[in-house]
């Protein structure tokens, strides 16, 4: 079937109100079916796109129960309205004209210009972004200014391999006489302009829901006072966060890592005024001290002379360092090739020439640190030296005398076992964090910044009170008709049945060398399945791993198990159960899911089988039977179909989410994924579709792609094909969409570039058809928390919060939707950005807490919506595929390489048809 047969209804209802109408889009009474434009009203080249923006909140909602909570917005006081904030562009150059580029040197030069040149500045305070921009109260005397000032001692990436032309070995007392005056001080040039007047009114307008451009420059030049504020006091910045070197906020995770605790602190408008968000942040920093004693940690070796330095040299570059005795800081630029005591140099003689009439000498490193300088070293004769100099001109100093320098970030991705002892560390419970935050607004003492003071601005130091809602929890169906109410935000099987089982039939066990009992795991999953209404026969047979292929690469090692699973086995097996030796991060894992989903279609689930009890093999029956079409349970209104618009109207839900490479892999494609709801009026089974993508690209780009006149290969067709199919020949007449991952900045393309990919694919399928859209963004990595009052729990599974502190115009709500065992609860902010189908606050927030319980995986509800959960879910695990590919052999059966400006993008492989529809990311 290639497209939709054509409705009897005359489907003309849908989304071209929102279209034709200038931003902001009114408010669409719920009775009013806006009208779409049919292809005779719609010119073929459209002259003028109107800009779609987040609509307006309709209203509060008012189910559940109220509670009074508090939350880490502290209000601000704003009493001057009347001024402007005066923008400047900064350029620093060198007296020479070369441009300035060191990262970190911009602050101290605009301090120097302000104390030396404070009458010529009319004695302003400046608000100084450490880069390009300046920010005055009221204007500066001139439009534009210049001047001249002097640093001394700089130690800039400029200067480091600066030595007198030996260059060789720290300097002694006499060099440093000698060397004193071109070097260590530098003038530098400043000039200021003038760029741009931005009035504070427009701070006064954002709070009464009417953002502009300069609304948001206005509360940006107030976030860059805080930073400035914080970089006063020796902060390490990191975007809107800050953190002091104070060795008790240090947590060390291992690797020669440590995590650094900080704040985040930024300024929101919000229906209750202006708030200053202060929350707790983490960053990580190199481990501080002995640059051998981190590259012991890191490499989790004995001794020094057990260290890889290859791995040493690029862990090291650029890192900054204090050398001793001196201690002067320089910046990392690599190793010596060769160890200490033969690294030679050509040092120049203060007394006399030798016989060739020449003044300098050949000697090594270590020679002249111990005999010239009379510095002992212990270890440092037979390992390389780190080098601070330039490229043509090196600069030695032996590793014993090199320090890391504190608060240095670590940006490559943690190990799984740094990122588990992260989340130990960092832990904290509501009262915990309260107090931190506390104190930490108190010890700021934004009171006594200058430039606050004079735009009038005042934080309070209390916590914000909200008001809360509890949300019931909503009834779950489970086997034999049964009915329950989840508890807490949880619920088990224990003496209850699947609401709907399978049946596993054709199977068997695959053991890539794991050490398990498998006769004994076998009889107690079949046992446990029974229990829960999964009738499972015995396994046609148990695939041991041949002794002999432990030590191949992955790929091989599963090709020689197929190898041996096809010799034995009488047909295609309906589902195989894959044991692995590692409990995580298994690199068969990639390679397994692959062969089995890709080349063969056949539904697999792995297990690491350590600590295998009867909870553990609920939650592995739990994921068997959701990915061979069954369900484990589902919400009582999917049921008897009684969900508020969504049973009226054939409705798919869609949830969307791109993950990018971890820091370290910038090459490495992004991978966005669209899980699509089936079997109509169900909300609970769900399909999965993935492609690769340009690397850090958020936009999915592959929603609508026509290759051909008739043919779409995108996305959204698939989804919608199989809809049709699942749910009895019926096309949807809602669309809810929800997206993951993306920033408010970013909520403008979500409307006018994706949504236009979903409505050209809809479009494709069938001109006529105008199915309604909803939008909704799910953001997880935000500040906002909520306590309490006088309770150290978190607040109970089913709070929302839609008032105060929520946004003064769009519409949004956070919801707290399970419960948090551990830490601080980190609410999931959800912004309505369209809803052209008209849903009630209260029903809206309701779909959306039903949708935290409908995750086939676990017997809790979750932190955000199930789609978002499994597109996630399907990116990570379709993910694996192109980790373990040899970019060269990445073509498929769908053509290999797509170019995306000149990087090639390598495609993935399609699923095979008999496991695309299924749940295998469960």
């Amino acid at each position: 079937m290639d497209s939709f047969e054509p409705d009897d209804n005359g489907a003309t209802n849908g989304n071209g109100a929102q279209e034709a109408l200038p931003p902001p889009p009114p408010v669409i009474p719920p009775d009013v079916v806006p009208v779409c434009a049919g292809p005779e009203q719609r010119p073929e080249p459209v002259k003028k796109k109107v800009v779609r923006v987040p609509i307006a909140r309709r209203g509060l909602g008012s189910k559940g129960q109220k509670i009074t909570l508090l939350t880490n917005h502290f209000k601000v006081m704003v009493t001057n309205v009347e001024g402007h904030f005066f923008h400047y562009s900064v350029s620093l150059s060198y007296e020479d004209g070369r441009p300035v580029d060191g990262k970190g040197i911009g602050r101290r030069v605009i301090d120097r210009v302000q104390e030396t040149y404070d009458t010529e500045l009319a004695g302003k305070d400046f608000a100084y972004d450490g880069e390009k921009s300046l920010f005055t109260v009221g204007p500066l005397p001139r439009n534009k200014l210049e001047f001249t000032v002097v640093l001394e001692d700089i130690q800039s990436s400029r200067n480091n391999g600066n030595r007198s032309p030996d260059g060789q070995g720290s300097p002694n007392e006499s060099d440093r006489k000698r060397m004193r005056r071109p070097y260590q001080s530098k003038t530098f040039k400043v000039e200021i302009s003038f760029a741009a007047k931005i009035p504070m009114q427009a701070i006064a307008n954002a709070l009464r829901g009417q953002e502009s451009e300069n609304s948001q420059e206005a509360l940006r030049v107030l976030d860059i006072i805080l930073r400035q504020h914080a970089a006063k006091q020796g902060c390490l910045l990191v975007r809107q966060s800050f953190f002091h070197n104070d060795p008790r906020n240090f947590a060390d995770v291992g690797g020669g890592v440590l995590g650094c605790r900080g704040f985040h602190s930024s300024f929101r408008t919000t229906q209750g005024g202006l708030s200053l968000n202060i929350d707790v942040s983490t960053t990580m920093i190199i481990q501080p001290g002995p640059v051998v004693d981190f590259l012991i940690a890191n490499q989790n070796v004995r001794d020094p002379f057990s260290l890889d330095w290859s791995k040493a040299k690029r862990m090291l570059k650029n890192l900054r360092i204090k050398t001793s005795p001196a201690n002067t800081e320089y910046k990392i630029t690599g190793l010596s090739e060769k160890p200490c005591k033969e690294q030679t140099f050509t040092l120049k003689q203060r007394n006399g020439k030798d016989v060739d009439g020449d003044n300098t000498i050949e000697v090594t490193v270590y020679d002249y640190f111990v005999n010239h300088r009379g510095i002992e070293l212990r270890y440092s004769a037979d390992l390389p030296c780190i080098n601070v100099g330039k490229p043509k001109r090196p600069t030695y100093f032996p590793l014993e005398l090199c320090s890391l320098v504190s608060l240095q970030r670590y940006t490559k991705a943690l190990s799984t076992l740094q990122r588990s002892s992260l989340v130990e560390k960092s832990r904290q419970k509501p009262n915990e964090r309260m107090k931190v935050l506390s104190d930490a607004l108190k010890s700021n003492n934004y009171d006594s910044e200058p430039m606050l003071r004079s735009c009038g601005i005042s934080i309070s130091t209390s916590f914000s009170q909200v008001e809360g809602r509890v949300l019931p929890a909503p009834r779950l169906k489970v086997g034999n008709g049964e009915d329950f109410f989840p508890r807490n935000g949880r619920w088990n099987f224990n003496n209850k049945k699947l609401a709907q089982p399978t049946k596993i039939q054709r199977w068997a066990v695959v053991n890539f060398s794991a050490r398990c009992d498998t006769q004994g795991l076998v009889r107690d999953l079949i046992k446990c399945g029974e229990l829960k209404g999964i009738l499972i026969d015995p396994p046609f047979d148990v695939f041991q791993e041949n002794p002999q292929n432990r030590r191949a690469p992955p790929v091989v090692r599963v090709e020689k198990m197929f190898e041996d699973i096809q010799s034995k086995l009488p047909g295609a097996p309906q589902f195989l159960l894959c044991l692995l030796p590692e409990r995580k991060n298994s690199d068969l894992y990639g390679p397994w899911k692959r062969k089995n989903l890709a080349e063969l279609g056949v539904v697999t689930q792995c297990m690491a089988p350590t600590r295998v009890n009867d909870q553990y093999l609920t939650n592995v029956l739990l994921k068997i039977n959701a990915k061979l079409g069954g369900l484990n349970s589902l919400l009582a209104v999917e049921h008897s179909p009684s969900i508020p618009v969504v049973s009226k109207a054939p409705t798919i839900i869609l949830g969307m989410d791109v993950s990018h490479g971890s820091p370290g892999q910038s090459d490495m494609p992004s991978i966005a994924a669209v899980v699509s709801s089936r079997q109509w009026p169900l909300i609970s089974k769900y399909r999965a579709s993935v492609r690769t993508q340009s690397p850090k690209v958020e936009m999915i780009d592959s929603l609508f792609k026509q290759v051909s006149e008739t043919e779409d290969d995108g996305i959204v067709r698939e989804l919608l094909l199989d809809f049709y199919t699942s749910s009895g020949k019926r096309k949807p007449d809602q669309i809810i969409i929800f997206r993951d991952g993306v920033s408010e900045s970013q909520f403008n393309q979500v409307l006018n570039i994706e949504l236009d990919q979903i409505i050209e694919a809809c479009k494709f399928l069938d001109e006529k058809w105008c199915p309604k859209f909803v939008v909704i963004v799910a953001q997880k990595n935000h500040h906002t928390k909520f306590f309490q009052q006088g309770s150290p729990d978190n607040v109970p599974p089913g709070t929302i919060i839609d008032n105060k502190i929520c946004h003064p115009r769009n519409n949004d709500f956070y919801l707290c939707a399970h419960a948090g065992m551990i830490g601080t609860t980190r609410p999931t902010h959800y912004h309505v950005l369209l809803d052209e189908v008209g849903f009630s606050s209260d029903d809206l927030q309701e779909l959306v807490h039903s949708l935290s319980y409908v995750y086939q995986r676990s017997t809790t509800a979750i932190s955000v919506v199930a789609p978002i959960c499994y597109a996630h879910l399907a990116a990570t695990q379709i993910g694996q595929f192109v980790k373990f590919e040899d970019m060269s052999e990445t073509s498929s059966s769908h053509g290999g390489l797509t170019s995306v400006g000149a990087v090639p993008v390598p495609q993935l492989p399609r699923l095979q048809e008999n496991v695309c529809n299924s749940m295998f990311f469960c």
